[in-house]
């Protein structure tokens, strides 16, 4: 009997297998994974016309203000008995407004504008979809596709509000080139600035944007904007996927950011969180429609012990229609240049990575404990935002080592651009905690550095967000530790600690730069050596700020050596402007 992959053709496999002939025993599975890719293709053309129509259903889910100024509320809730529409605009009234019930567990609301042709629902109107169960529950919701939602003083449940401003923001300047070399400056708005609060959106423009340019960074990867209810989960537990998040400011805010960062010929990726979602009810997306699943795999499957959130149910069309069109309205809407996926690792397996050390032995790449599910996702996804936006940078956060997932679609890969080099930082952590200066092995350092697969890119860092939470230490506080409070003045003779800091924390950058990968990554304010590690406000620190900043104003303090490293960093990314050591093996 023929084998259901036997007639699958991956156009350019052959160049994969040249790069690497070890994986010739495993075609067969790259064949599935790619007769799967084909076949969702192939789905969607028959069934949506194709990817371009479904992937803009942000345009039809939702809230969708018609030429006329009435207004089409969609939804998908198949599990749901009824449901309404209250709010502001109907005086909170739970009855007046249900929606009409659909095929494939849509339901659809129509309300026509106002006497005086203005919609019936106005600019920052509160709302809520309210659904029945079968059980006889009735739950208040937040739509899934909300734009915008918001929080009012100590509440902890987000609102969802109406996003329909009379002068929406028009971008004015294009999208840079994709760089060749990729020099990225990691970012959270909410930090980015030393004072002790969350900061805005306007800030980061006013404030920020022009030391990343100095800097010579080509690119920001934005962290935390995505909607999440709980500030100090950095921005990885996910409750509104389509809102950027209010406590910085206005979405308007959000695109005017990246537009001047266009005109500084930088381009601005977006920390996307698809692997995962809040456990949160009212305010997120589980439960949405009463069940326990609708976005979400039953449990336990759609449970993820470890982060306390819920899995998605990739093989759903739904949630594929959700997931897809997001990327495409961060893409449109905001105008990103690409994303930086979150948690790449936990969807490629069922056992999401934990309790698995990863040899490199290519038998744990392929077989059962592999998710194709989300693994033909992620080929999708990176398919159609490459043939939407041949510029588009896509980057997987992944410790596996998959092989060929930064490598074309065509070729079997998953198409990914570049992946993060996640044993780079842990290896300058074990450096510095386990080995004097005269015990560092170079060959060993050098190994490190430039193992990785070849042809497969790779974003080299020596420090990201990880290395700066509470719990571990920067680079910078592990060399200079307590010094770094009372010794950094340029006005007081340099001592032995803070000299072997900065020069060694100079060099760790340098060779990492060097030899660590086909693009850099740096989280803000480790450049300069920022003292003291970071911490959200949460109860277990009395909600205080202080660690929860990032103190930009040592720079501008001249007497202090925190501006020679931000000095070093700058010159550093001038010189691979002009050589482009990133960009040479490629």
């Amino acid at each position: 009997m023929a084998e259901p992959t036997d007639n699958v053709t991956i156009p350019q496999f052959s160049t994969l297998l040249q790069m690497d002939p070890y994986l010739k025993p495993f075609e067969k599975d790259f064949k599935r994974r790619y007769a799967l890719f084909q076949k969702c293709l192939f789905q969607l053309e028959e069934a949506e016309s194709g990817f371009d129509q479904f992937t803009r259903s942000y345009q039809s889910f939702g809230v969708q203000r018609q030429a006329n100024n009435g207004l089409i509320f969609k939804e998908w809730a198949p599990a749901a008995e009824a449901l309404f529409l209250t709010g502001d605009f109907n005086g909170w009234d739970n009855f007046s407004h249900p929606y009409k019930k659909k095929e494939y567990g849509k339901w659809e609301l129509y309300i026509p504008p106002k006497e005086d042709k203005s919609a019936a629902v106005a600019h920052l109107s509160k709302l809520k979809v309210v659904v029945h169960t079968r059980t006889g529950e009735r739950l208040y919701r937040i739509s899934p596709w909300a734009k915008y939602v918001t929080k009012t003083g100590d509440s902890v449940i987000y609102d969802w509000v109406h996003w329909d401003p009379p002068h929406p923001y028009l971008h004015i300047h294009p999208r840079p080139k994709k760089p060749r070399s990729l020099r990225i400056y990691e970012s959270h708005v909410g930090i980015a600035s030393p004072e002790a609060k969350v900061a805005s959106y306007t800030n980061f423009t006013v404030n920020v944007l022009p030391k990343i340019k100095d800097l010579g960074y080509n690119c920001i990867q934005l962290m935390a904007i995505m909607e999440h209810a709980y500030y100090a989960s950095f921005g990885y537990q996910i409750t509104s996927f389509f809102a950027a998040s209010s406590r910085y400011g206005t979405p308007e805010e959000l695109k005017q950011l990246i537009d001047v960062a266009h005109s500084l010929g930088i381009i601005v990726l977006l920390d996307v969180v698809h692997s995962h979602a809040s456990q949160n009810t009212e305010d997120g997306l589980n439960k949405f429609d009463g069940s326990d699943s609708c976005f979400f795999h039953s449990p336990p499957r759609g449970e993820h012990k470890q982060w306390d959130s819920r899995l998605f149910n990739y093989s759903s069309w739904e949630v594929q229609r959700f997931l897809l069109s997001n990327l495409r309205w961060w893409m449109e809407e905001y105008r990103f240049d690409g994303f930086r996926f979150d948690g790449v690792t936990s969807m490629l397996y069922h056992h999401h990575g934990l309790g698995t050390g990863f040899s490199g032995d290519y038998s744990e790449y392929f077989g059962l404990q592999v998710d194709e599910d989300s693994v033909v996702y992620l080929m999708v996804a990176n398919h159609i935002l490459h043939t939407l936006y041949p510029d588009c940078i896509t980057i997987a956060e992944d410790v596996s080592g998959m092989p060929g997932l930064c490598r074309a679609v065509t070729e079997g890969g998953c198409g990914f651009d570049y992946r993060l080099a996640m044993a780079i930082p842990d290896k300058w952590i074990q450096i510095l905690k386990e080995y004097k200066d005269e015990e560092w092995n170079m060959g060993n350092i050098v190994y490190t550095l430039t193992n990785r697969r070849y042809g497969e890119n790779c974003i080299a860092y020596a420090e990201s967000h990880d290395q700066a939470l509470v719990g571990d230490k920067t680079l910078a506080f592990w060399l200079m530790d307590k010094e770094m409070y009372t010794n950094m003045s340029s006005l007081i003779p340099m001592t032995p600690v803070i000299d072997r800091g900065i020069q060694l924390h100079k060099m760790i950058r340098l060779i990492t730069h060097g030899l660590g990968g086909e693009g850099y990554l740096n989280f803000m304010g480790n450049e300069f050596g920022h003292p003291e590690w970071l911490d959200f406000p949460r109860k277990g620190n009395n909600e205080s700020y202080h660690y929860a900043r990032r103190q930009y104003n040592l720079l501008d303090t001249g007497n202090l050596r925190y501006a020679q490293l931000y000095a070093f960093d700058r010159e550093m990314h001038r010189t691979e402007d002009k050589y482009g050591w990133l960009a040479a093996l490629r």
